[in-house]
């Protein structure tokens, strides 16, 4: 299986997984796409910050900056990540910049890749003019549970409705946001730890190392996989937590961990 790795951030998902994925010979990496995220326009950029504000309050906006520390640089202390770009130089793997996802550039390397498959590892949405070059267009791994977490952050919003579970959904990528159709889904208990961020940390650490041996699994048996794929329900999608949600997750926190 060729496939292509798209992403939007060097030190993440995608860099994580490539180095269990380039132990599977099965598995041929022959493109990796870094995008830089050109920035929006100044009003379109503004107006959405606006939007998201009026919808979860100032306060919420403020927590959600403090919560991002919670999935990237306080995981290191329990996974260890490499720098991609150092990663594909090393191994030998073809590795680009383009300055969007969404961009002319990345369809044109799309294009050239001569990859199967596309593997989304921490985007944003992406268009059907990307996800659609590619023979079998491109599969996107959801750390939670589909479809009742959709678009939700890992681990926080299973404690906000009392449950002591998390996990990731490997799925197709289609025009919608996490709606598209399931090939691979996995339950993880919640590890829980003295506070609620080191517990989302070190929880959302244990997906991601089982997230990318079970990508894994299913690129080595991709047919099968498709074959019994699930088309989604309705589900429930979620943002950034206002305040008054973060202080019930918080409580939610105490109760769960109280009973273990």
């Amino acid at each position: 299986m060729k496939i292509l790795i798209l992403t939007s951030a060097l030190n993440g998902t995608a860099a994580h997984h490539l180095e269990v994925i380039l132990k599977e010979p099965s598995i041929q990496v022959v493109s990796v796409i870094y995008s830089q995220g050109a920035p929006k326009s100044f009003y379109k950029k503004a107006f959405q910050k606006f939007r998201k504000i009026l919808k979860i309050g100032l306060l919420g906006a403020l927590n959600g900056i403090k919560m991002r520390k919670w999935y990237h640089e306080d995981v290191s202390k329990y996974v260890k990540i490499q720098n991609l770009e150092d990663l594909c130089k090393a191994n030998r793997v073809p590795f680009s910049k383009t300055m969007s996802i969404n961009s002319e550039d990345t369809i044109e390397l799309f294009k050239a890749s001569g990859a199967e498959i596309g593997i989304s590892l921490g985007n944003g949405y992406i268009t059907n003019k990307i996800f659609t070059i590619l023979p079998e267009g491109m599969l996107n791994i959801h750390h939670e549970i589909l479809p009742e977490f959709q678009n939700a952050q890992s681990v926080i919003w299973q404690i906000y409705n009392g449950s002591n579970k998390t996990g990731y959904t490997i799925h197709k990528i289609n025009k919608k946001i996490d709606t598209g159709e399931i090939l691979y889904q996995k339950e993880l208990p919640i590890i829980f730890k003295g506070t609620l961020a080191e517990t989302v940390s070190a929880s959302y650490a244990e997906v991601l190392k089982q997230s990318a041996i079970g990508l894994v699994t299913v690129l080595k048996d991709y047919r099968f996989f498709l074959k019994s794929a699930v088309v989604q329900r309705v589900g429930h999608t979620y943002t950034t937590p206002s305040f008054t949600q973060f202080l019930k997750m918080k409580r939610q926190f105490k109760k769960l961990i109280n009973t273990i």
